[in-house]
């Protein structure tokens, strides 16, 4: 019975055993977040650094079309001054897919309404950075976009 006693934990190292166990598991539930919004995801080796992405015959003055560029969405637009521009659909707050709005001139979220304008620059709404602008090349027909 006294051996037994001795490998007995005491009421106050059990919940001092309970606490700390509480208390990492609350600053690994705030930490693991945070650290994972700063890592930078590897980029994959199969994404293509340029893709066709639409046939200019295709398109129309103030016009955007979504186009797919590897793993993501990419948005051309042609502009109402008849410039092409390419950027990630993606929008900088929570991952919506935008869309260019012809009425605004303006590349739109609607999740959230987020506004940017036509170089990507977030001008209204929770957005916190700029869009991914990728560059355009004409070749003939072809509206080709490379990442940047």
């Amino acid at each position: 019975m006294g051996e037994a006693a001795e490998h007995r934990i005491g009421r106050r190292s059990f919940l001092n055993l309970l606490l700390g166990i509480t208390a990492v598991g609350w600053l690994g539930s705030i930490l693991f977040p945070i650290v994972r919004y700063f890592k930078i995801p590897p980029r994959k080796e199969d994404e293509p650094a340029s893709i066709v992405a639409a046939k200019l015959k295709d398109l129309k003055t103030n016009e955007g079309v979504i186009f797919k560029f590897g793993s993501s969405p990419g948005l051309l637009v042609l502009g109402p001054d008849g410039q092409l521009r390419a950027f990630s659909a993606v929008c900088t707050h929570l991952d919506c897919t935008v869309k260019y709005r012809p009425d605004m001139q303006k590349i739109h979220c609607a999740c959230h309404g987020g506004i940017y304008d036509l170089t990507g620059r977030n001008i209204s709404g929770p957005p916190p950075r700029p869009l991914t602008q990728f560059r355009v090349v004409q070749k003939g027909d072809d509206v080709i976009v490379f990442r940047v």
